[in-house]
C-alpha cells in the first residue's frame, strides 16, 4: 500500500496534497511548525520537526512510509540534506518539487550573495530604507546593520521584541506587483533583500524592484545533496504511478 509523506510549507505543496487526495492515496502532510496557523490540508497534517536524520529514519519506519516528497521552501536546506540521507538510509523513494529560482533581466539591479552573513555585509554603509523580505527565522543577523529604516513583512504577528526597530506588515502572499510597488513607494524603500525563492507566490516585489529602479540584495539557494528532481505537481504524481 502506497503512504506517502509530504514535506510541506508552499504553495506547491498545497497543490500537491491536492492531488494526492484527489488520487484516493495516503498521505501525511508534515509542517515545519514555523507558521503559527498553518492552512488545512486534504489530508492528515503534523506540526513539528522530526529531531534530525535518525527521527525521521525512525518516523519512516513507524508509520510505514513508502514514498517521500519534498516540497519544502527552496531554503528548508537542512530539512532537504535531512531527507535525503534517511531516505537513503531506510530505502525509501524520494522525490524534490523545486520551483526554478529566478533569473535577473533587463532592469534588474541584483547583487548577488550565497547566504545571509554576506547579505548582512552587503548592508554595510549609510542608512537606508531597507525591505526585508526574507522571513522571521534569520532577520537577527541584520542587527549587526542597526543604522538602516527597515521594513519586515510577516506571515505572523512577532511575538516576541525585535533584534532592531522595524516596521512590521503582517500579510500572507501570494502578492501582487501594484501592491508591493506601493508599498516600497509608501516605506521609501531604497534596496530590497530577498532570497531567491523561485516561484510566483513572492516575485512581485521583484518585478516592483525592478520598475522602480531600485537594487536588490539576492541570496543564491544552499546547496541540496544530489536527488530526483521535478518541477511540477505532474511530475510528482507521474513519479508516484510508476
Amino acid at each position: 500500500m502506497t503512504r506517502i509523506l509530504l514535506l510541506g510549507g508552499t504553495t506547491e505543496a498545497n497543490l500537491v496534497a491536492q492531488a494526492i487526495a484527489k488520487a484516493g492515496l495516503a498521505g501525511v502532510y508534515s509542517y515545519a511548525g514555523r507558521t503559527e496557523a498553518p492552512m488545512g490540508q486534504p489530508i492528515h497534517m503534523r506540526v513539528g520537526g522530526f529531531g534530525g536524520v535518525e527521527g525521521l529514519q525512525a518516523y519512516l519506519k513507524a508509520e510505514a512510509i513508502t514514498h517521500v516528497i519534498d516540497a519544502t521552501h527552496p531554503f528548508a536546506a537542512q530539512m532537504s540534506t535531512n531527507a535525503v540521507a534517511a531516505c537513503l538510509a531506510e530505502g525509501v523513494p524520494l522525490i524534490a518539487l523545486e520551483r526554478a529560482p529566478w533569473v535577473a533581466g533587463e532592469g534588474d539591479q541584483w547583487t548577488h550573495v550565497p547566504d545571509i552573513p554576506a547579505a548582512v555585509a552587503a548592508l554595510a554603509g549609510p542608512p537606508q530604507g531597507v525591505f526585508l523580505a526574507i522571513g522571521r527565522q534569520h532577520i537577527d543577523a541584520f542587527a549587526a546593520q542597526p543604522q538602516h529604516r527597515y521594513l519586515l513583512r510577516l506571515v505572523d504577528q512577532p511575538t516576541g521584541p525585535l533584534p532592531f526597530p522595524a516596521k512590521v506588515v503582517v500579510a500572507r502572499g501570494p502578492f501582487d506587483v501594484a501592491g508591493d510597488t506601493a508599498l516600497l513607494q509608501e516605506h521609501r524603500i531604497e534596496v530590497v533583500v530577498a532570497k531567491n525563492a523561485g516561484g510566483k507566490g513572492a516575485v512581485a516585489k521583484i518585478a516592483a524592484a525592478r520598475a522602480l529602479g531600485l537594487p536588490v540584495v539576492m541570496i543564491d539557494r544552499p546547496v541540496i545533496p544530489p536527488r530526483r528532481v521535478v518541477h511540477s505537481v505532474a511530475g510528482v504524481m507521474a513519479w508516484l504511478d510508476a
